[in-house]
C-alpha cells in the first residue's frame, strides 16, 4: 500500500482523543447530570431517564469511535481489507442502530424535540451506511484473495 499521509496520522490523533473524551464524559455524566438538567429547567423525576438515555448512547458511541481505531489500526499497517475491518464494521452499525433505538425511545416516552429526531435519522443512516461498507469491504476481500491465488 502507498505510503501513510499526514491525514491518516492526523486522523488518528482525533480519533484517540475522541475516545479518551469520550471515556471522560461518560465518567463525568452520572456527576454532572443532575446539576446540568436543573439548570435547564428539566423536572427532577425525570433526571435518572434523561442520565440513563445520555450515558448509555455514550457507552455506544465509545464502542463507534473503539471501532475506528480498531480500523485506522489496520489502513497504519498497510492492509484495511482484512476480515477483522468487516467485522468492525457490522459492530459499528449495531452500536449505530441502538443508539437510533434509544432516542426512538426518548422521542415518545419522555420528550418529542426536532434534535432528538435528527439524530435517530442520522445514526440510523449511520447504520445503514456501516452496513453497506461492510458489504463491500467483504466484495474486495474477496477480490484480494481471488488475486493473491492467481498470482
Amino acid at each position: 500500500m502507498r505510503k501513510n499521509s499526514f491525514v491518516h496520522y492526523l486522523t488518528k490523533v482525533l480519533i484517540d482523543i475522541l475516545f479518551y473524551g469520550g471515556i471522560l464524559c461518560c465518567i463525568a455524566a452520572p456527576f454532572v447530570m443532575p446539576y446540568v438538567l436543573t439548570g435547564l429547567g428539566y423536572p427532577k423525576t425525570r433526571q435518572i431517564e434523561y442520565a440513563v438515555i445520555i450515558l448509555s448512547s455514550g457507552v455506544c458511541a465509545l464502542c463507534i469511535v473503539w471501532q475506528l481505531k480498531m480500523m485506522l489500526k489496520t489502513l497504519l499497517g498497510g492492509n484495511p481489507f482484512v476480515p477483522k475491518n468487516v467485522t468492525c464494521l457490522r459492530r459499528c452499525s449495531i452500536a449505530s442502530f441502538l443508539i437510533a433505538i434509544i432516542f426512538t425511545g426518548k422521542l415518545f416516552l419522555l420528550l418529542f424535540t426536532p434534535s432528538s429526531l435528527i439524530i435517530v435519522m442520522i445514526f440510523f443512516l449511520l447504520g445503514l451506511f456501516c452496513l453497506t461498507l461492510k458489504d463491500v469491504f467483504k466484495e474486495a476481500i474477496a477480490y484480494k484473495e481471488e488475486q493473491d491465488w492467481t498470482v
